[in-house]
């Protein structure tokens, strides 16, 4: 910001990174879990060694050993919004690993600085780009995308072989996942679905038709549901790839022409767009679960099953 030009005595430089993690350590909420935390780091170093950050080679050892011992800096959830980076967040990580605040390790609650002596480690003394390089950056936010991606990949898979299972279990018309069908609408995520559910199935060949030619679209309209999911899926893990293999701190360093590179690579725009999409496609998918669920418990629709699934008989059933 505008403190981009106000000139610092070189008494007070070393002290500038100090300040800097220790006035934005102010986060709220829970902790970020421990896998959560792992991912951070790792977004962290990736983003750094592209060497245009203005970071010491033992800066970039020092948070690989941290990911490779499993020394966690205890990361408040709350404090980021995106626009300037995860400066809150990652003010957690630029402390830690100058012996400050708490880490978890062994899995145990512990300070910073005792750890360091543990292991015979000196904490880090940044230098005046190092903690600005640390903390003004996307990786919070990749590092969870990151992983809300791999479980909504996950997800995607689960939720056909549910589906599969329910159209066994309501005894569905096999044709509503027809290859010829999906060849008229070829969207590449739903025709994917509903090969899945084909192959679940075992559909090799066209089916005899049956005396119920709709199911209820939570069965019939389960391919096109999951395919938004299917076909988003590249465009999210592009945004998230190119982010996480980027330099996104500022400003950015160009050592070959002797530049200071002045931009706004911190903004986390990609990333909060591709994980508000994904909130609202996974929340179609678990909209389309429940209603599959709804099917199945419900006599007028589950075609012959008990009430609720219930193996009560007689009075009991009534309990049901």
């Amino acid at each position: 910001g505008d403190s981009c030009v106000v000139a610092v005595p070189l008494e007070h430089v070393e002290a500038l990174p100090r300040h800097l993690y220790t006035f934005h350590g102010c986060g709220l909420g829970k902790l970020l879990d421990a896998q959560a935390t792992r991912a951070v780091l790792a977004a962290r170093l990736q983003s750094l060694c592209h060497g245009v950050s203005g970071v010491r080679i033992e800066l970039l050892e020092r948070l690989q050993a941290f990911i490779a011992h499993d020394i966690l800096p205890l990361i408040p959830e709350e404090g980021s919004v995106g626009a300037s980076g995860d400066l809150t967040p990652l003010s957690y990580v630029a402390a830690t690993l100058s012996g400050e605040r708490e880490v978890l390790f062994n899995g145990e609650r512990r300070l910073a600085a005792d750890v360091h002596r543990e292991l015979g480690w000196t904490p880090l003394v940044l230098r005046p780009k190092e903690a600005l390089a640390l903390m003004n950056g996307t990786a919070v936010m990749t590092g969870l995308a990151c992983l809300a991606y791999a479980r909504a990949d996950y997800l995607l898979k689960l939720a056909t072989r549910i589906t599969a299972l329910n159209v066994v279990a309501l005894q569905g018309n096999p044709e509503h996942f027809d290859e010829r069908l999906f060849a008229a609408k070829p969207h590449p995520g739903q025709m994917q679905v509903a090969a899945w559910i084909r192959q679940d199935l075992a559909i090799d060949a066209p089916t005899a038709p049956l005396h119920r030619l709709q199911d209820r679209y939570s069965l019939r309209c389960a391919p096109h549901v999951l395919g938004v999911l299917a076909d988003s899926l590249n465009w999210l893990r592009g945004f998230i790839e190119i982010e996480l293999n980027s330099a996104n701190d500022n400003p950015i360093i160009d050592a070959e022409e002797e530049r200071v590179l002045h931009g706004g690579h911190f903004y986390g725009g990609h990333i909060a767009f591709a994980m508000d999409s994904l909130k609202t496609l996974v929340a179609n998918v678990a909209n389309l679960l429940d209603r599959q669920l709804a099917l199945l418990v419900d006599v007028r629709y589950n075609h012959g099953l008990p009430s609720n699934l219930s193996g009560a008989t007689a009075q009991r059933a009534m309990l049901n």
